[in-house]
């Protein structure tokens, strides 16, 4: 990977940006878009769109939302902790004793409590936590103490950034879906250097808000843009794990590739079309089969408005929604050339309906 694209994914992930609160990434996504981009804009919803060929009657959308999982503070206690509730959806049991950060008056350290296991009576000790038992610990006395840095409606995040590990892997906070952003960014860097795109097609590469609590900003920008066709990038559960089969869960595997989904929220053109685009660019990739609906920007996509032909391209990803994600880099750089090779199979002539 380039050192300018990585010191861009870099930065993305250790920016702050839980649903709701993407200023930060927004503003990352903004700067390193407007040298490609011939017009880069935000709408009221925060959705951050650099766009390729504005004045083109094609239109192809590209989305990455900016948004991760994190915290918010509901209540401070008397004795100075703090209570907080979910941001997108977290498995209760990876926060305990996690450290974080607290994004008050100033960003200040806590720790997430539990009792400790020593104090649990049997039924306490044999299950899961409730996130409503747990809070979060700033050093802090009393309510007073604590209200000198933090008030309600205060975010916290995991203290985690981007590490490499072994060959071409790394693990990060928020790779869900900063990655995927960072894909859609890279897309539009190589169809501004490279070439390739039809005259007639424009390229609207959109930061989204708000994926983890329901799609709303890709569900917006979507309707606002109402393109033709659209790509939503995401993270994909890896399944070479153990206990983990193809049987049950169909293979895919980290570092072979991106996946291109199959299913009922996927035009069948745009399927078509991506593994086209791939196979011609001698980029790997591999199926991955949706029965149904998503729980991605691809549904907002396929349904706002009219309509779009819509497809989903994904990133193999270990221990999603923790925080210590763990993808490939190759598959990042993939599926980013996957993207661009998409866009540029798209003329105005393509008839995305299905026969």
């Amino acid at each position: 990977m380039r050192d300018e694209s990585l010191s861009f994914l870099k930065r993305i992930i250790t920016a702050v940006s839980p649903s709701g609160s993407e200023e930060p990434v927004a503003q990352l996504y903004r700067e390193y878009v407007e040298p490609l981009a011939d017009e880069v804009t935000t709408d009221i919803h925060g959705n951050v769109t650099a766009t390729l060929n504005p004045g083109a009657p094609t239109k192809i959308m590209l989305a990455g939302h900016m948004d991760e999982i994190g915290f918010i503070i509901h209540h401070i206690g008397d004795d100075g902790l703090l209570y907080f509730s979910a941001i997108g959806g977290h498995d209760s049991a990876v926060p305990v004793g996690q450290r974080v950060w607290v994004h008050g008056r100033r960003r200040i350290t806590g720790v997430i409590g539990r009792k400790a296991l020593h104090l649990l009576g049997p039924d306490e000790a044999g299950s899961k936590p409730k996130l409503g038992e747990l809070w979060i610990d700033i050093g802090a006395a009393s309510r007073s103490e604590a209200e000198e840095a933090v008030g309600v409606g205060d975010l916290a995040t995991y203290q985690y950034d981007f590490q490499p590990l072994l060959g071409d892997r790394a693990v990060a906070r928020g790779f869900d879906n900063k990655g995927g952003l960072f894909i859609v960014a890279e897309a539009l860097r190589l169809l501004k250097e490279e070439g390739g795109l039809h005259e007639d097609v424009g390229v609207w590469a959109v930061g989204t808000v708000m994926e983890e609590i329901g799609s709303r900003g890709a569900s917006a920008a979507a309707a606002a843009l109402a393109p033709r066709t659209g790509i939503a990038v995401d993270m994909e559960h890896a399944i070479d794990l153990p206990g983990l089969t193809p049987a049950q869960f169909g293979q895919l595997d980290m570092g072979k590739g991106p996946s291109i989904s199959r299913g009922a929220n996927t035009n069948p053109i745009v399927f078509k079309l991506l593994c086209k685009a791939a196979s011609e660019a001698g980029i790997p990739f591999q199926v991955r089969v949706a029965p149904g609906a998503t729980p991605t920007d691809a549904k907002a996509m396929q349904t706002s408005g009219h309509g779009m032909a819509t497809g989903l391209v994904g990133i193999p990803l270990r221990y999603m929604h923790t925080p210590s994600e763990v993808l490939s880099l190759s598959d990042l750089e993939n599926c980013s050339r996957l993207v661009a090779s998409y866009c540029r199979q798209v003329r105005p002539d393509t008839d995305f309906t299905p026969h």
